[in-house]
């Protein structure tokens, strides 16, 4: 799953950043409202943490702009500002969530979590596919109780599957979704990845759908 982190404050971005990686998260970082604004637009995201007191477009404008044109990410508003009618405003310019600085990062971890989940229309922290289960709160995975090894991108892999369970997905949006902005995208290293999982998860549970992508089989409990 990839995260657009829009942050100017240079320290607590790479704390976020941190955070959101160690979770399992790939993320885009932009320091001002501009490039904010620009990679929202242009780049593929399964949620955004946006701050309001941006350099050059603030927040909202930025917010504003996102949904102006059709971009229908969650957005989760990030701001030092805690008067109610800042809120109003971030809610009503199309904000699905809000936390005032300062906070805790367990918290904001979990308010992405649910903005992804309530995206995908799920219920559960926890995916279920079969016998597989992912503990989107602690990036567990078992089969049948089993805990599984997986590598990062393992992982990245499985989870954006397990959202999408039961649907088609191309190798572009895997790609699109599973690696950074600034990093060397590469469709073909997905049939690695997809052929080392299917190595580590029961057989047909991930299909080839021919000329189309990859389905995990079945739907996630909670949807």
């Amino acid at each position: 799953m990839k995260i657009l982190l829009v942050e100017d404050d240079a320290a607590l971005a790479q704390q976020l950043r941190a955070a959101l990686a160690e979770a399992g998260y790939t993320v885009d970082h932009a320091a001002d409202g501009r490039e904010g604004q620009h990679l929202g637009e242009v780049e593929t995201y399964d949620a955004a943490v946006l701050d309001l007191g941006l350099p050059l477009i603030d927040g909202l404008s930025v917010l504003r702009r996102w949904r102006s044109a059709a971009r229908t990410l969650p957005v989760l508003i990030l701001t030092a500002r805690d008067h109610w009618h800042d809120k109003v405003a971030g809610i009503d310019a199309g904000a699905d969530d809000y936390l005032a600085k300062p906070f805790h990062m367990e918290e904001l971890l979990a308010r992405v979590r649910a903005l992804i989940r309530r995206a995908n229309g799920l219920a559960s922290p926890t995916l279920h596919s079969g016998p597989v289960a992912l503990d989107t709160r602690s990036g567990r995975v078992t089969i049948d109780g089993m805990p599984v090894t997986l590598t990062s991108h393992e992982y990245k892999l499985l989870a954006y599957l397990m959202h999408r369970a039961g649907q088609v997905v191309s190798r572009t949006e895997l790609t699109e979704h599973l690696y950074a902005q600034d990093s060397d995208r590469d469709s073909n290293t997905i049939e690695v990845f997809i052929g080392r999982l299917r190595k580590k998860l029961p057989p047909g549970l991930i299909e080839t759908v021919r000329g189309l992508g990859y389905r995990l089989e079945g739907a996630p409990e909670g949807r």
